[in-house]
């Protein structure tokens, strides 16, 4: 039997960044909540064997969401970091092989286009390891000199912008966040994890439709996003 494929959205994040009273991947845009429609994303993938959705330990509006979907992922509690609550995740798959791949996809990124993670699995599947979705570096990189003021610009050729979902071996990630884990270093996203074990993720190009909900203003942006992503579908 060939690799299947899996996923796995992080939830957990404390989304200190954006404030207000409802957590984020409960914020409403289009009728639905930014974790309702990045988990429809990810079910729509043809052939995708199943998934898990990390939440924050008391977490209790996930079961208030449509049983439409809360029935076709397993949910489970995350760790103090991101890292920690992917590993979770990856952790609650105990029916898949560490040969088979996983997509791991953050709640904020509600309106990834699905023609992008198609894409991605495309490639993924060629690929020993996997790969991300990522944007070339389009605007002038300015480095702060720590007092607010601009102390050189840097060169952005080759530097591209780290997206989700990722696409890894499901055997590579969590050996590779496990070993982050002892040796007490924290990877910013499964890519780094990969790249500090000695792997070369691919870069497919992802859309700047996939808008990531980090602070209030953008959550407009991720509504225009989704709405251009459906006219184009």
């Amino acid at each position: 039997m060939g690799a299947r494929t899996w996923f796995v959205i992080a939830a957990a994040g404390r989304a200190s960044r954006y404030g207000g009273t409802v957590p984020k991947p409960y914020l409403r845009i289009a009728g639905r909540t930014l974790i309702e429609h990045a988990a429809r994303a990810l079910m729509a993938v043809p052939g995708v064997a199943g998934g898990v959705v990390v939440l924050a330990t008391g977490d209790r509006r996930w079961e208030r969401l449509p049983p439409a979907v809360r029935r076709r992922l397993v949910a489970v509690e995350g760790g103090p970091t991101r890292a920690a609550s992917v590993l979770n995740g990856l952790q609650a798959l105990v029916v898949a092989d560490a040969h088979d791949f996983v997509l791991v996809h953050d709640a904020a990124r509600p309106a990834v286009p699905r023609a992008d993670i198609a894409a991605l699995v495309a490639a993924c599947r060629r690929e020993r390891v996997g790969g991300l979705l990522a944007a070339p570096v389009a605007d002038t990189l300015k480095r702060s000199d720590g007092a607010g003021r601009s102390a050189g610009t840097l060169a952005r050729e080759g530097l591209w912008r780290a997206l989700t979902p990722q696409m890894f071996r499901l055997g590579l990630l969590r050996g590779a966040l496990e070993k982050a884990r002892d040796e007490g270093y924290e990877p910013t996203d499964e890519a780094e994890a990969l790249e500090r074990a000695g792997h070369a993720p691919r870069l497919v190009e992802g859309s700047g439709l996939n808008v990531k909900v980090t602070r209030p203003d953008d959550l407009a942006l991720a509504a225009a996003a989704l709405s251009a992503g459906r006219r184009r579908r």
